[in-house]
């Protein structure tokens, strides 16, 4: 017996409508899967700026620690061994990212991209309430990560920026307090960043004591 040919349209329509069902459901399987692995690599990055950015500071700690006259490097006339050229101009990563050392010492010491006055530095902010004992920060060590070490294979680029202590109370952040019992002698401050692909960047920073012929780190954060 034949059937009728509206029976054939019926059949038509449920297959059309279950392979748009397997269609969708196969777009959200490829969208769950591209999403998942967005994800695992922010993470990566993540992680890998802050080792990239924690293994600057830790090298740079170790020139620090060195260094006799900490005066020498709060007024920029000692910085680490590890520099790539001249203390400024931009530098480019292996993925295109461009990093621009003045600007992130701009951003440092006044959160503006532009050149900071005296009066900028020393303004009374959120980020910086200390007034004339504002951190002037100083570059200290710059360079490809891979320049820490032979072997070490890694697209970040690092900055360590070194500064006074700001709760000394002398009024001049280029000067370290000049005798034990005033606050914050024999303190300073270093500040690690890490630059790497897909805009992946971490801080890392940490307060040195001198503790007689050695270094203590104190309040060590990121972010």
């Amino acid at each position: 017996m034949k059937r009728p040919s509206s029976e054939r349209g019926i059949a038509l329509l449920v297959v059309l409508f279950a392979m748009l069902v397997i269609s969708a459901i196969g777009g959200a399987l490829v969208l769950a899967t591209i999403s998942e692995t967005m994800i695992a690599a922010n993470g990566r990055g993540a992680s890998d700026a802050f080792h990239a950015a924690d293994a600057a500071v830790e090298r740079a700690l170790a020139d620090v620690a060195a260094t006799a006259d900490w005066n020498q490097v709060l007024n920029g006339s000692v910085s680490s061994a590890m520099a790539d050229g001249l203390p400024g101009g931009a530098r480019r990563l292996g993925s295109g990212a461009r990093v621009d050392i003045a600007q992130q010492l701009n951003f440092a010491n006044c959160g503006k991209a532009t050149a900071c006055t005296d009066a900028d530095m020393n303004a009374t902010t959120t980020a910086r309430p200390w007034g004339a004992n504002n951190p002037r920060w100083r570059l200290y060590a710059y360079g490809p990560l891979g320049g820490l070490a032979p072997g070490v294979e890694s697209g970040f680029y690092v900055l360590v920026l070194a500064a006074d202590d700001p709760a000394e109370t002398d009024g001049n952040p280029l000067v370290d307090a000049p005798t034990a019992s005033e606050p914050g002698h024999g303190v300073l401050v270093l500040r690690g960043l890490s630059f790497g692909p897909r805009g992946a960047h971490c801080t890392v920073q940490l307060t040195a004591a001198r503790a007689g012929p050695s270094v203590r780190v104190t309040n060590w954060t990121t972010w």
